[in-house]
């Protein structure tokens, strides 16, 4: 089975067959979890299968993009009480090894109906294309966080973004660059901290372009996962959970 094979089978026991023992075969016993609110291991996710079941928990996976070891799934929980609210969007992070699941990264957000850009957290384009562009499209990305989120040279954006049409999935977020701008602006009025320090992991396949990253959101240290995609060698697509970091853990992984 390849990673992205592994990984769907891995979400289908979890999250919708609720089924302990194809978990059991399909995580390494030393899952290694980041998610802040989980213990580390395979065993304690595994244990909390009955409830999950119990809860009535739904997941819709909108997106997969994969590249080497690591699997990217944009989801959509539902009756999600026990995650502690009714609904998420939310980015998780698989990787593989040895044909079983072995790390998990995830960051979630309480879907917002009513958007500024009157597009909802996960619609919007799904096929992979362009699978020959996909280290070109990686390159544009990363030279984007670095240059833009981190800060070292933010007034190259239209370099990356395109200036006739970018979809915009964040809630707060207005399409175009100006919509961009518009919220950029915001934030500096209402001297609001946003700042992205680090991005350690980037997953690329074909036209789409998904980074982990953490920084700053007001007061709080914040987790961005942000998902692009490429067309014509600019960006024109945009999807991202945001979620604050909190201070305890139930491990010491750490968030990323």
């Amino acid at each position: 089975m390849t990673p992205t094979e592994i990984v769907l089978a891995a979400v289908s026991a979890l999250f919708i067959n609720f089924d302990q023992q194809a978990a059991t075969e399909l995580l390494d016993p030393g899952y290694i979890q980041h998610n802040p609110y989980v213990p580390t291991g395979a065993a304690p996710i595994i244990g909390f299968i009955p409830a999950l079941k119990e809860s009535g928990l739904e997941i819709t996976t909108h997106r997969v993009i994969a590249e080497g070891d690591l699997v990217v799934t944009h989801n959509t929980y539902e009756n999600a009480q026990l995650f502690g609210a009714e609904a998420w969007v939310a980015f998780d992070i698989f990787r593989v090894a040895n044909g079983k699941v072995i790390e998990h990264w995830d960051n979630l957000q309480v879907p917002v109906v009513e958007t500024a850009s009157g597009r909802s957290m996960v619609d919007g384009a799904t096929e992979i294309t362009d699978l020959d562009k996909t280290a070109e499209n990686k390159a544009l990305v990363t030279a984007f966080v670095t240059d833009v989120l981190h800060g070292k040279a933010p007034d190259k954006i239209t370099d990356y973004i395109s200036a006739t049409h970018y979809h915009q999935h964040n809630p707060n977020v207005a399409d175009g660059l100006e919509g961009l701008g518009a919220f950029i602006g915001y934030l500096t009025k209402n001297n609001i901290a946003f700042a992205y320090t680090d991005t350690p992991i980037i997953v690329a396949q074909g036209n789409f372009v998904f980074t982990a990253s953490e920084g700053v959101f007001g007061d709080a240290p914040t987790a961005f996962f942000d998902l692009f995609r490429v067309e014509n060698g600019k960006i024109v697509e945009h999807w991202d959970t945001i979620s604050e970091i909190p201070s305890e853990m139930a491990h010491e992984n750490g968030k990323l």
